[in-house]
């Protein structure tokens, strides 16, 4: 078997995307020697070369590729080499054109981007395996070789493709899936607005219709095109794992909810022998690095707590948002150095070299146009050094102080069409929540509703309209045993089919939570309810009401006014050795806090109130000791308690008492054994 471990070894990664081939050879022993000034361990080589390796069907140059491999194992750089399966040449598409990607509305997409690909489609399939084997057998036992990378991006921009061989594989997919159409007229409840179907035959991918179609067909169909990416991911890995054993392979995650909504990674980070993951910064006025720690927990948690890599993110601006500002100096280094907090064990970018052509041209790089003369660059030299000293720290793992519960599968439900309010949205109540845990300075793990949750003491549920019966019955016994679970709004409500629980809402939730609600009450555009709570205190909600019936929980905040005034609005269970909150409007992050802090009291977690805002603690864990960051996201200069002296591993120097962070910088303390 392949190992499975950073393929750095004694040493962080950090490097990033290197296209040699869009540059002559005579540039490349100045990006080498730049390499070795950088501190760059490893770079990711071939992933847009399909047309250059393969020029004509069968017919393969792979001269570049030995020499540009060469060079870089001649300067002690490693290879994350991939197959170029995300960007078919022209060639295929002019033997194959019907391998493009048809969308919903029956639109075929032209040649001319990247991903433009039918995932169900024969040939693409085949040309796929193919390359991947030339790769395999050439470079396998490259002494360069550190990691397979297949494809690029999965989902992104294209994931699902509406045409007829789409409809015949869907077919046979809903036939392993359910066995007999009966079962599948059962599942999707075809009964209504006569539906049914007589056969498999008879069943077409989920097309333009004149109203909304059916949403079980739907769900059903966003699960079989990410399934049918991830067979033809499995089958490059397999080909990989049997002609070039060794080397660990992967694909690049985009875990972040801002970036990637069609790839359900619980099921992916099974598959993968590490997990690796982009992360992008999204400008949009918000806090960015809040959005950065819950996409480096997320991939973390995909990755089962174990080590992962990221694999790519932007020294400076990106360049396909609205409006693309730079990283303010010193950024760059706490980006990074935040993802290797949550468990990265390096810092990659895209891309090391700024490409002159093409649409990614004005994409900030470790090595931009304004060459080694630029801000950018000092800090790319002084951010290699900062990962090399942090050596020691591979291996350790991020450690959790709470949990999140999140359903790919969930979000994919619930953003379908004819909720009761296309207002209440699944990722900004993950966002919410998210901000409101980072804000206490607690470290978060992601679990799937059926994971195993007994080793937090907190739980919270930001969004989880699907929930299976099994679901249900995890998130009771979690708390039955001691546990403490908060729940959010139009939770618990539907089945993995989107058919409504039988009885009152919330459905698969109703016995954990104690309570059941009669009817939804969604407010309107600028509309606001009061929540009066324990001493009067005040929170005020927006978006959604419920009428609430307690059933065994008690009232904590009451709605003051609205359409369910005077009714319960967050509640509290006790429940065997625990305790489950519900909350049944949508509060924004600041809102949360009393409900958080309450959920925390109960789960016996003491409150960080001596660390500034925005100002991260994290700790990694593991043999060579226990590693604390303390990354300092404002403008003032921190401090930062410790509970015991130690030394910090970027400067050197002992620290004890009370750590001082400066404005925007970042702490690294291996604490002394206690």
């Amino acid at each position: 078997m392949p190992d499975r471990t950073v393929p750095s070894p004694h040493r962080l990664a950090f490097g990033g995307d290197y296209n040699p081939e869009q540059w002559p050879e005579s540039v490349w022993q100045e990006d080498v020697r730049l390499m070795r000034e950088a501190g760059v361990t490893l770079v990711s080589v071939g992933i847009f070369s399909w047309a250059l390796l393969e020029p004509s069907p069968g017919s393969y140059d792979f001269g570049w590729l030995d020499r540009v491999l060469d060079l870089l194992h001649e300067n002690g750089i490693r290879v994350d080499l991939g197959t170029p399966t995300a960007a078919p040449p022209a060639w295929f598409y002019r033997a194959h054109p019907d391998a493009l990607p048809v969308t919903p509305e029956g639109v075929r997409y032209a040649f001319g981007s990247r991903a433009a690909i039918c995932h169900s489609h024969p040939a693409y399939r085949a040309a796929a395996a193919r390359i991947t084997e030339q790769l395999a057998r050439r470079y396998g036992g490259h002494p360069a070789l550190a990691l397979w990378h297949v494809h690029n991006e999965y989902g992104v921009p294209v994931s699902a493709c509406y045409c007829d061989g789409c409809a015949a594989h869907f077919r046979r997919w809903l036939q392993a899936r359910y066995t007999s159409v009966e079962a599948l007229n059962e599942a999707w409840g075809t009964a209504f607005w006569s539906q049914r179907y007589a056969s498999f035959d008879e069943i077409d991918p989920p097309r333009l219709t004149p109203t909304v179609g059916n949403p079980a067909q739907q769900l059903d169909y966003r699960r079989f095109a990410d399934a049918t990416m991830r067979e033809n991911f499995v089958r490059e890995r397999d080909i990989l794992h049997e002609l070039a054993p060794g080397a660990p392979v992967t694909t690049n995650f985009m875990t972040a909810l801002s970036q990637c909504d069609s790839v359900d990674y619980w099921a992916w980070g099974r598959e993968v022998d590490l997990v690796t993951n982009d992360h992008y910064l999204i400008t949009d006025g918000r806090r960015t690095h809040v959005n950065l720690a819950m996409a480096a927990d997320l991939t973390r948690s995909v990755a089962g707590g174990t080590p992962w890599l990221l694999l790519e993110h932007s020294p400076s601006g990106v360049n396909w948002q609205p409006r693309n500002p730079a990283k303010r100096p010193g950024e760059m280094a706490r980006n990074s150095l935040a993802h290797v907090a949550r468990g990265s064990e390096g810092a990659m970018f895209f891309q090391w070299r700024q490409s002159r052509r093409g649409a990614e041209k004005f994409h900030s790089s470790m090595l931009p146009h304004a060459g080694t003369d630029s801000r950018v660059w000092r800090e790319v030299v002084a951010l290699g050094a900062d990962v090399g000293a942090l050596a020691e720290i591979r291996g350790t793992r991020t450690v959790p102080d709470v949990a999140m519960v999140w359903d790919w599968q969930s979000w994919w439900a619930q953003s379908l069409e004819w909720r009761p309010s296309q207002d209440l949205d699944a990722r900004e109540r993950a966002d919410a929540f998210y901000v409101s845990l980072y804000d206490r300075h607690l470290t978060v793990d992601f679990a799937h509703p059926d994971a195993d949750l007994s080793a937090y003491p907190l739980v919270v549920v930001p969004a989880l309209y699907l929930a299976t019966e099994a679901a249900g019955r995890n998130l009771r016994a979690y708390v039955e045993n001691g546990g403490t679970l908060v729940v959010s709004c139009f939770s618990g409500i539907v089945d993995e089919h989107d058919a409504v629980h039988p009885g009152p809402y919330p459905g698969a939730l109703r016995d954990v939570l104690g309570l059941t609600v009669e009817e939804w009450s969604p407010l309107l555009p600028g509309e606001t309810v009061r929540l009066s709570g324990p001493g009067g205190a005040e929170l005020s909600g927006d978006v959604w009401t419920e009428f609430v019936v307690p059933r065994g929980a008690e009232t904590v905040w009451t709605y003051a006014d609205g359409p369910a005034a005077g009714g319960p609005a967050v509640t509290r269970h006790r429940l065997g050795r625990g305790t489950a909150w519900y909350v049944s409007t949508r509060l924004d992050a600041g809102a949360l806090a009393p409900v958080i802090d309450a959920a925390c009291a109960d789960a016996a977690i003491e409150p960080r109130s001596d660390l500034p805002t925005d100002v991260e603690v994290v700790r990694r864990s593991g043999e060579n000791g226990v590693y604390l960051f303390a990354i300092n996201h404002t403008d003032r200069d921190a401090k930062v308690p410790l509970e015991r002296s130690g030394t910090e591993l970027l400067g050197g120097e002992r620290a004890a008492g009370r750590l001082t962070v400066p404005a925007g910088a970042v702490r690294v303390v291996r604490l002394d054994a206690e």
